[in-house]
């Protein structure tokens, strides 16, 4: 009912910057908060950054001062800007948000994730 599609993952040298966007689509009425998890083999799934639906943000403290997190609400679609990349950013990104389905159900949804490597 409810799908995230995430996408600008790719290769990048360190103290580089990529861009992630997601795109949420289907049954929404509203959206409460959006976020980026990011996962590496090992590791549990772990915040990045959220947003609500009134622009509070957090980080996680890996990445404050490096990473920053918007959001569209025209066009349901949160962003991750990332700058001064590591090599320990290195992982697939994943969207998450808190839906209001128009049939006044709390969804929440993951996109299908997109790879960020950091190498040189």
């Amino acid at each position: 009912q409810v799908q995230l599609v995430e996408s600008g993952g790719g290769l990048v040298q360190p103290g580089g910057s990529l861009r992630l966007s997601c795109a949420a689509s289907g049954s929404i009425f509203s959206i409460n908060t959006m976020g980026w998890y990011r996962q590496t083999p090992g590791k549990q799934r772990e915040l990045v950054a959220a947003i609500t639906s009134g622009g509070s943000s957090n980080y996680a403290d890996s990445v404050k001062g490096r990473f920053t997190i918007s959001r569209d609400n025209a066009k349901n679609t949160v962003y991750l800007q990332m700058n001064s990349l590591k090599p320990e950013d290195t992982a697939i990104y994943y969207c998450n948000a808190e839906i209001m389905t128009t049939d006044w159900r709390i969804s929440t949804s993951w996109g299908q994730g997109t790879q960020v490597t950091v190498s040189s």
